[in-house]
Order: structure tokens, then C-alpha cells, then sequence
């Protein structure tokens, strides 16, 4: 097993988790919910989405033969927050994901040192997953942080939940 190699499943491993922290606070949410925002300087959930899945198309189509910034890319509508049910989100959600697994799946060992551009700044490839990989877990953090306060007690932790550390570490001792 070569490191390159292992550091791929690992990624495409960290970039999953970070998506089930989403798709757990998503399923969570109302209609209405995921249009909340605190104030006029606030990006709902809705918005935040499309921005994500807006990044993700235009970061991981033709990947290794074009400018991660693509022209169709009109990155300020997705700060708009037209989005007109939970499903239509959802499947905005998924196709930004299945882009951005496509091409890591399509990845392999000797791509990662080689140069891609994103916005004209030349990147690694091993540099420019991570440099999405902290995007999307700082925007999915984001959602998680507005679902938690939305659903208040209502809320299903998505980790060990308060007071629950030492329950939870007997349980793992225990098996």
C-alpha cells in the first residue's frame, strides 16, 4: 500500500463524514426551517447549500483540464435564497456531492502532485482537496450549528451528546 493511495480512501472517507453531518441535520429540518435566517446578513441553510453544491460543480467538472472557477459559474445567485421545497434542495445538495465523488473516485496516486488552477492560482491536486475539504466542513459546520439551534431540544445529536461521554465510552469498552 503506497501512502498516495491510502490517503485517497482516507479523503474521500473525511469528505463522507463531513456529508452525513449535513444529510443528518437536513433530515431534521422542516420546509421552514431550512429557509431561517437570524438577519439580513445571514445565510439560510437553503443558501448555503446551493453555495456549496455551486462550488462543488464548478471545483470538480473537468477536474485536471480546466480552471476550478468556471465561467457558467454564477457565484453570486447562489446566494439567493430561491430555493422552493426541501426536495429541491436535497437534490441540489446530492449533485454537488456526486460531482466531487465522481472525480475523487477517478483519482489516482501520481495525480496528486500534479497542478490544477482554481481561479487562476495554481494548486496540487493533494492542495486543492484539502483546501475544499476545509470549505465544506467550515459551511457544513454552519448548517449543522443553525439546525442545532433551530430543533432546541428537539434537536438528535449527530455525536456523543451532552453528558453522554463516559456511557459511551463503556459502551465502546464493552464490545
Amino acid at each position: 500500500m503506497s501512502i498516495g493511495h491510502e490517503y485517497l480512501k482516507v479523503i474521500q472517507e473525511r469528505f463522507k463524514s463531513v456529508k452525513v453531518l449535513g444529510d443528518k441535520t437536513i433530515s431534521q429540518l422542516s420546509e421552514e426551517d431550512i429557509h431561517w435566517v437570524l438577519n439580513s446578513g445571514s445565510n439560510s441553510i437553503a443558501v448555503i447549500v446551493k453555495h456549496l453544491s455551486g462550488n462543488m460543480i464548478s471545483r470538480w467538472s473537468d477536474f485536471k483540464t480546466s480552471d476550478g472557477e468556471k465561467s457558467y459559474r454564477n457565484r453570486e445567485q447562489e446566494f439567493v435564497n430561491d430555493i422552493s421545497s426541501k426536495q429541491e434542495l436535497i437534490s441540489i445538495w446530492e449533485k454537488g456531492w456526486h460531482i466531487l465523488f465522481e472525480t475523487l473516485n477517478d483519482l489516482v496516486e501520481q495525480d496528486l502532485l500534479e497542478n490544477i488552477y482554481i481561479r487562476g492560482e495554481s494548486h496540487t491536486i493533494l492542495e486543492a482537496i484539502e483546501r475544499q475539504l476545509a470549505h465544506y466542513a467550515y459551511h457544513i459546520g454552519q448548517i449543522v450549528y443553525i439546525g442545532k439551534q433551530l430543533k432546541d431540544e428537539n434537536w438528535l445529536s449527530l455525536s456523543i451528546p451532552k453528558g453522554k461521554s463516559e456511557e459511551y465510552l463503556n459502551l465502546k469498552l464493552k464490545r
